[in-house]
């Protein structure tokens, strides 16, 4: 009877921190109405990269409750069900702990961009406009750079 709330649970850890590598052309409400600067430039490199996922503490949480519960029920008494519910608890908090940091990760793309200026910067995001070596590129700063394409090719 008790089983049935952790998958609940482990749907809440999986669900908490769904992620993807920062895009290009996706804002945060903060960030929206916010002047940016602007900065024109080439590609001159880029490669894939992997993004680490989150640590937020939710993964590790959820696991020991969920690995405590389980424990709980190792039976032969209390002592048992209580060393099993530590126990549980200690190994599902380092296994939510791993899971969500995996369960987050994404792969992005570092750019390296030569400035009209001469200064050469180094941006990781997705490609999600389909960006490749020797593009004209516009970097947006303002908070988070970004780099997006200025059109011309």
């Amino acid at each position: 009877m008790r089983f049935r709330y952790v998958p609940l649970m482990l749907a809440a850890v999986a669900l908490a921190g769904c992620g993807s590598a920062p895009s290009a052309s996706s804002y945060s409400r903060n960030q929206a109405l916010q002047a940016q600067n602007v900065e024109k430039g080439r590609i001159v490199s880029m490669r894939e990269v992997q993004v680490e996922g989150t640590k937020s503490g939710v993964g590790s949480g959820a696991g020991a409750v969920a690995g405590g519960v389980a424990g709980s029920f190792i039976g032969g008494g209390w002592r048992s069900n209580v060393l099993g519910a530590v126990g549980g608890a200690v190994l599902g908090g380092v296994g939510g702990s791993a899971a969500e940091e995996a369960i987050t990760r994404s792969s992005g793309t570092e750019f390296v961009v030569q400035l009209d200026n001469g200064r050469t910067i180094a941006v990781v995001q997705a490609n999600d406009e389909n960006l490749a070596p020797g593009d004209r590129v516009m970097i947006l700063q303002g908070g988070q750079t970004r780099v997006v394409s200025d059109g011309a090719r």
